[in-house]
């Protein structure tokens, strides 16, 4: 199983709120926080990872802020684990008397290179599309 943290959830929520809200102008950590209701001091650290990550650009200024450096087809959710600094490989989930055993080894390393392959097909955008068609369905009242 792989452990999805406060600071992934807060770190997708931040690059959908860019995606959604910075596509003509930038857009202040401030606003993204209150939105997305994360604390500012956090996120702010957040976006200093994701800047250094080449994943946000930011803009000083009055009219500074953040905005996606590339389209969100191209930005990957493993690019965003490791660039908050998550682990992306599984959490053992055996005996850990077991883990010197080949059998168990070739295990964890096909879960390994299974979540990584899946890791790297979803997109932003993948993300951005899910939560619209969630959000229409919530509207809706179709949600079951």
């Amino acid at each position: 199983m792989l452990r999805l943290t406060t600071r992934t959830a807060y770190s997708i929520k931040a690059l959908l709120d860019l995606t959604i809200h910075a596509q003509i102008h930038p857009v202040s950590g401030r606003s993204i926080a209150e939105r997305q209701q994360i604390p500012p001091a956090y996120l702010e650290k957040l976006l200093l990872a994701l800047r250094q990550a080449h994943l946000i650009r930011s803009q000083r200024g009055s009219q500074g802020g953040y905005r996606l450096a590339r389209p969100p087809r191209s930005i990957r959710l493993l690019d965003i684990l490791q660039a908050v600094g998550e682990a992306v490989d599984p959490l053992p989930i055996w005996d850990p008397e077991l883990v010197a055993d080949g059998v168990v080894q070739v295990v964890g390393q096909r879960l390994s290179l299974a979540i990584h392959q899946v890791l790297e097909r979803i997109t932003l955008e993948d993300l951005y599309f899910d939560a619209c068609s969630r959000q229409a369905a919530e509207d809706s009242g179709f949600i079951v």
